[in-house]
């Protein structure tokens, strides 16, 4: 079943969290903006999400860096005692206020730039995809066969390899797959069988991709034999301990890994 995937336009794709001397950071501002409003260690703590001790041991460790205390604790007194800014407290406090308002205007700068940027919003759209599925490739749309119910999609890779995916035409037209479009491929390891290249296979899988041996994994039951792609792209496949020993498999061999075109799930990346 292809799935649709998320549009990310709005998604900042550069992002930065401010420090100052390496240890002067939101949540200690957070804490110092709460001590401001509230006077109180116990209610600052509370607001800033830090536990009692745990904004106690902040502030001694700021104050024991800063060359003059940041902050000021009264015990007891006719005013019953509190927490309050020292100046060099509020003037840390207005400074770090500055920059990370320039801090945020830089990303977003460089966000609105990026946005203009096809080649780089294709490559961060790849980079955040999750999914479940084993293996993921990566191709553009070269020609769309329709049928009286599905259809039949060819997909590029950049190795100039094709990967032949077969969906509905309703899935096709929810995608808005067209001539030209980026697309990732999913292919779950269970629906790949090794090939043997020094063996002649006549095979019913509409896809057969050939590459080498990279790694062999085994565990106790089964073994993960990853093969790479002309190119560079890997592709990987379980196959149980007694079907390897039958192939004789060993690092550097050619293999071809082939699937039908039912097992392909594609998604648009446009």
């Amino acid at each position: 079943m292809p799935i649709p995937l998320k549009n990310h336009e709005s998604f900042s794709w550069i992002k930065g969290e401010l420090k100052l001397a390496g240890s002067i950071d939101s949540r200690l501002i957070g804490l110092l903006r709460a001590i401001e409003k509230s006077g109180s260690i116990n209610q600052a703590a509370k607001q800033a999400g830090l536990s009692y001790k745990g904004a106690w041991q902040m502030l001694e460790r700021a104050n024991n860096l800063a060359p003059k205390i940041l902050v000021n604790t009264a015990v007891g007194g006719s005013n019953g005692g509190g927490t309050s800014l020292t100046s060099s407290g509020k003037l840390l406090l207005d400074l770090f206020t500055e920059i990370d308002s320039k801090h945020k205007e830089f990303l977003k700068n460089i966000n609105n730039e990026l946005i203009c940027d096809s080649e780089m919003q294709l490559l961060f759209k790849r980079l955040i995809i999750q999914t479940s599925a084993t293996n993921q490739l990566f191709g553009i749309v070269k020609n769309i066969i329709y049928g009286t119910i599905n259809l039949e999609i060819l997909v590029e890779l950049k190795s100039g390899q094709e990967i032949v995916s077969t969906i509905s035409i309703e899935a096709c037209n929810t995608l808005e797959l067209s001539i030209g479009s980026n697309v990732v491929l999913l292919i779950n390891y269970p629906e790949i069988t090794l090939v043997n290249d020094s063996i002649n296979n006549a095979l019913s899988a509409r896809n057969c991709l050939s590459g080498k041996i990279v790694r062999l994994q085994k565990d106790s039951v089964n073994v993960a034999v990853v093969i790479q792609l002309p190119s560079g792209d890997t592709l990987v496949s379980q196959i149980r301990e007694t079907v390897y020993e039958l192939l004789n498999l060993k690092l550097g061999d050619s293999i071809s890994a082939a699937f039908k075109s039912n097992a392909v799930i594609i998604g648009s990346i446009n």
